[in-house]
């Protein structure tokens, strides 16, 4: 694995253990401020857009624990990188538990030194 695969695998980790402490505050300075998520029930354009639609599912999905798999790099760049993989989902919804998977694209920009989430896509 390259060096730059290996920080953004790094950078996708960081990720996924921020979202698994339902701390929206963790989740949020990984993304880019003028990102576009898409999620199974609607598009969110913007930080202040996707932290809401983030929190609203750790409201819904309590003890939820989230995990990338088959984690594959299509594109690798200086500045910008784009991903594929395969997601899982755990957790209770409505006082029962619930699981679904699906998979992800990411596009990852880097501003300032530093990689952030520019655009999600999960579909199930």
């Amino acid at each position: 694995m390259s060096d730059l695969a290996a920080e953004l695998t790094a950078f996708m980790t960081r990720y996924e253990q921020a979202t698994n402490t339902h701390d929206i505050d963790r989740v949020a300075p990984l993304i880019d401020a003028d990102a576009v998520y898409w999620f199974s029930d609607g598009s969110h354009r913007g930080l202040s857009e996707i932290t809401e639609a983030i929190k609203r599912t750790f409201a819904v999905i309590q003890d939820e624990v989230y995990e990338v798999q088959d984690l594959e790099w299509v594109v690798l760049a200086a500045d910008h990188a784009v991903c594929r993989y395969r997601f899982l989902w755990t957790g209770v919804v409505d006082g029962r538990p619930r699981s679904g998977q699906g998979r992800g694209t990411n596009v990852l920009v880097k501003r300032e030194s530093a990689w952030k989430m520019r655009h999600e896509h999960l579909s199930s």
